[in-house]
């Protein structure tokens, strides 16, 4: 699972590092440029071998001005180790507005288990309309999580209707013998019962 504190601190550092890569690069004092915020984050509670991983990343900026052919690539879903489920690990976005956010997901499937590191996606994008000027800033970072086989996971949480539904046909002769022994003993006790009854008459 994800390292929440260590995630926290890094969505941080990397929000700031990429405001101050925006704020940066040269741009004189009160000239109005976008300024971005992006962030990584995992949604996952259980990673789960073979099982969908939902990825969110958001983009916010904080800026005066428009930011201009936003790109955001992930590099770290490699074929090796993922397929995509949905979304696509490279969007470009033409045009994010001042304090306007977007957002995308991606659906990543762990094709084997073990620890996996969450690394930063980058964000590229020009500061202003009439910037030729290319910046480039990174997300947070979610960590280092840990990715379960997926015979455990399903050894746990599984709700295990075929094992109950073979419990239950094992069951049967079980409890069909003592009832069939009950009612033969109690079918002939209620045949003897009958002629006695007729004789007294």
């Amino acid at each position: 699972m994800m390292l929440s504190l260590r995630a926290l601190f890094l969505m941080v550092a990397a929000a700031a590092l990429v405001a101050g890569e925006g704020a940066g690069g040269g741009a004189s004092e009160g000239e109005e440029r976008a300024r971005l915020l992006a962030a990584k984050r995992v949604h996952n509670l259980y990673l789960v071998e073979s099982r969908d991983i939902v990825v969110q990343y958001s983009v916010h900026n904080v800026g005066q001005a428009a930011a201009i052919n936003v790109q955001l690539t992930d590099s770290g879903f490699s074929t090796e180790d993922f397929e995509i489920g949905g979304g696509q690990l490279q969007v470009k976005f033409d045009r994010i507005a001042p304090h306007a956010n977007v957002s995308h997901t991606v659906v990543v499937r762990p094709k084997k288990f073990g620890y996996f590191n969450f690394t930063a996606a980058e964000v590229s994008y020009q500061p202003s309309e009439d910037s030729a000027e290319i910046q480039i800033g990174y997300t947070s970072e979610p960590g280092e999580g840990g990715i379960i086989a997926f015979r455990d996971y399903d050894r746990k949480f599984s709700p295990h209707v075929f094992d109950w539904l073979i419990f239950a046909l094992l069951m049967i002769p079980a409890q069909l013998v003592p009832f069939m022994m009950w009612y033969n003993i109690k079918s002939k006790y209620t045949a003897v019962q009958r002629p006695k009854k007729g004789k007294a008459e």
